[in-house]
C-alpha cells in the first residue's frame, strides 16, 4: 500500500499540482498582456487539440520529444545525467539518411524501413556509449562528456553534410531513396498537411519496450539499482560500469530513434540543424514524466501541445510566453514533489491521531 501511495504522490499529485500552477502563472502572464486568459487557453486548446491539423503536428512533435525524453530518464534510473540527447538525436537522423540513400529504391519497405530504423538506433547508440565507457573506465563525469559531444557531434556532421553530402546551396542530404515512413495522412485524410508519420507507432513500441526493461527483466531492476544505491548495487553482485555503459548504449538508440521521425517521416532528408532543441527539452519531458515510460509519454505530449499552441496563440500574447510556463512547469514539478509528499503524510498522520 505504501508503495502505491509512493506512486500517486509522486507520478499522479505532483504533477497535478505542478500543471495547476503553472496555469495560474499562466493566467497572471496573460493577465499582464491585457488579454483574457479564458480567450487564450481556448485558442491554444483549439490550434492543438480542437482540430485534425494542430493535433497532427502535437503528435510529431510529441513522438520526438518522447524519445529524448526516454533517453534522460534511462540514464536518470541509472544513475547518470544525459544531456546529450541532441547529439544523439542529429546522429540518429543522420544514420537513418545514410542507409536511406545507400539502400536502392527497389528496397521492399518490410525490409528497408526496419534497417533505416536500426541505423539510427545504431548511430545514436554509438553516441551515448562514449560516455558510458568513459564513466565506467574512468570515471569521467557523464554531464561534462555528453555536453561536449555534443558540439563536436553536430560539427561533425555538419561538415560532411556541408563538403561531401548537400544539396548544393542547400545544408541537407538528397532525398532517402527508401525506408521512408508514410505520413498518417495517408490513413486519415483529416490530418492533410500536418508532419506527424508512422513514426509514431515505433515509438510507442520502444515505450513499452522500456517500461518492460525497466520493471520486468532481470537487467532494468539492475540498472535502477545501480541508480539509487550504486555502492550497494555492487556489493549485491552488480557490475555498476556495465550498467553504466548499458544505460547510455540504450540512451543514445532512444535519442537515435527520434531522428527518425524527421528525416524518413517528414522530410525524407537529414538537414543540418533539425533537432531544434529537442534533445535539451527531453530533459524537461522526462523530469515532468517523473522518468517513467508512460510518464515521459504524457509528459511529452503536453510540451508538444505547449509548443504547438504557442504558434496558435501568438495573435493574442507572444509565443515566448509558452517557454517561461515549460520553465515554471519544469520548477514547479521540482518543488511539488517533496512538498505534496509533506502535506500527504502530515494530513495522515492528523488522520491517524483522531483514529487513537
Amino acid at each position: 500500500m505504501s508503495r502505491l501511495r509512493q506512486v500517486f504522490e509522486e507520478g499522479v499529485l505532483a504533477p497535478l499540482v505542478a500543471l495547476l500552477v503553472a496555469l495560474v502563472a499562466g493566467d497572471l502572464l496573460i493577465l499582464a498582456y491585457g488579454q483574457a486568459p479564458g480567450a487564450v487557453w481556448s485558442l491554444l486548446i483549439e490550434g492543438t487539440w480542437g482540430n485534425a491539423y494542430g493535433f497532427g503536428q502535437v503528435l510529431y512533435k510529441a513522438t520526438t520529444l518522447t524519445c529524448t525524453g526516454l533517453a534522460v530518464a534511462i540514464g536518470l534510473r541509472a544513475g547518470l545525467f544525459n544531456i546529450g540527447g541532441e547529439g544523439q538525436l542529429a546522429a540518429g537522423g543522420f544514420g537513418a539518411a545514410i542507409m536511406g540513400l545507400w539502400l536502392p529504391s527497389t528496397t521492399p519497405a518490410l525490409l528497408a524501413v526496419p534497417l533505416c530504423v536500426g541505423a539510427a538506433c545504431v548511430a545514436g547508440g554509438s553516441v551515448g556509449l562514449v560516455p558510458g565507457v568513459l564513466k565506467a573506465r574512468f570515471g569521467a563525469h557523464e554531464v561534462i562528456v555528453t555536453i561536449m559531444l555534443n558540439f563536436i557531434v553536430l560539427a561533425f556532421l555538419n561538415w560532411i553534410v556541408s563538403a561531401h553530402l548537400a544539396v548544393p546551396e542547400t545544408l541537407h542530404t538528397e532525398g532517402v531513396r527508401a525506408g521512408v515512413l508514410p505520413r498518417l495522412s495517408a490513413m486519415i485524410p483529416a490530418f492533410h498537411g500536418s508532419a506527424a508519420n508512422w513514426t509514431l507507432a515505433v515509438v510507442l513500441l520502444a515505450v513499452g519496450a522500456t517500461w518492460w526493461f525497466l520493471f520486468r527483466t532481470r537487467s532494468g531492476y539492475e540498472l535502477r539499482a545501480v541508480g539509487q544505491q550504486p555502492d550497494a548495487a555492487e556489493y549485491g553482485g552488480i557490475h555498476v560500469g556495465q550498467a553504466w555503459w548499458r544505460a547510455m548504449l540504450m540512451a543514445g538508440a532512444l535519442a537515435g530513434l527520434g531522428g527518425v521521425n524527421f528525416v524518413l517521416g517528414y522530410k525524407g532528408y537529414y538537414e543540418d540543424g533539425f533537432a531544434g532543441g529537442a534533445g535539451f527539452l527531453g530533459i524537461a519531458v522526462a523530469l515532468v514524466g517523473r522518468n517513467h515510460p508512460v510518464g515521459v509519454l504524457l509528459a511529452a505530449l503536453f510540451f508538444a501541445t505547449l509548443s504547438q499552441g504557442g504558434l496558435a496563440i501568438n495573435a493574442l500574447v507572444p509565443k515566448q510566453m509558452v517557454e517561461v510556463l515549460q520553465g515554471i512547469v519544469i520548477l514547479a514539478v521540482a518543488m511539488a514533489v517533496p512538498e505534496v509528499r509533506r502535506l500527504v503524510r502530515q494530513a495522515a498522520g492528523r488522520a491517524t491521531g483522531r483514529a487513537r
